[in-house]
């Protein structure tokens, strides 16, 4: 747990301790809490940030567009060896969602998959009910709020950046964006749903996950 943390600098440290480490370097993971702050990926596209007021935009090196990092949202950074654990960057990727998927479930919450488009979402009509996503649909997103976001980097088979977990937050910054480059995409929290919870219970269920699943 690293709890409030200010975003570049732990860029900086992620980019310094993947950059230096070695094959038997222990993999580690961050668990985080930014100041807010729009991160925008390596092919984001200025459009996509409609209106930053006092927030600022930080362009980083991880994989997809632009999004929101703010106080009430668990942060979690893998610093994983994939040669090590022996799988690819799409299983990787499939085992974060996992992961976020699993501790959504702990809380009754049923997160889901949209093809195509990392990360996590849920039903804002029923978000605790178990019914599967129809598709494939023109338009994906109909009745969706995406409560997870996933952007990563992989430098000589090992990975930073990570995935984001909306707790008990302001979400009003992300109408300021299109998240994840999608206008129009809603953007929930475990609170708006009705989940009674607090940071530290969040991280440290994601985190324990993460830790099952990544080594």
């Amino acid at each position: 747990m690293r709890g409030r943390v200010d975003y570049a600098t732990t860029v900086d440290e992620m980019r310094a301790f993947t950059e230096t480490r070695g094959p038997d370097t222990p993999d580690e993971i961050w668990l985080c809490e930014h100041a807010p702050v729009f991160t925008q990926g390596i092919a984001g596209k200025d459009e996509h940030v409609l209106l930053a007021g006092d927030v600022p935009v930080v362009h980083t090196n991880r994989g997809g567009q632009v999004t929101y990092h703010g106080p009430g949202q668990v942060v979690a950074y893998p610093l994983i060896d994939l040669k090590r654990l022996n799988i690819f960057v799409k299983e990787y990727v499939y085992r974060l969602e996992h992961c976020v998927l699993k501790t959504l479930e702990s809380f009754g919450v049923t997160g889901h998959r949209v093809a195509g488009a990392p990360g996590i979402y849920v039903k804002l009509g029923d978000p605790f009910g178990h019914s599967a996503l129809t598709g494939p649909s023109a338009r994906p997103f109909d009745g969706l709020g995406k409560i997870a976001a996933l952007g990563i980097k992989v430098s000589r088979h090992c990975t930073y950046h990570g995935v984001a977990l909306n707790v008990a937050m302001d979400l009003s910054p992300f109408s300021s964006i299109n998240p994840c480059g999608y206008a129009g995409l809603a953007t929930v929290d475990l609170a708006t749903l009705g989940v009674r919870t607090d940071w530290n219970t969040v991280a440290e269920r994601l985190g324990d996950k993460l830790a099952a699943h990544l080594s």
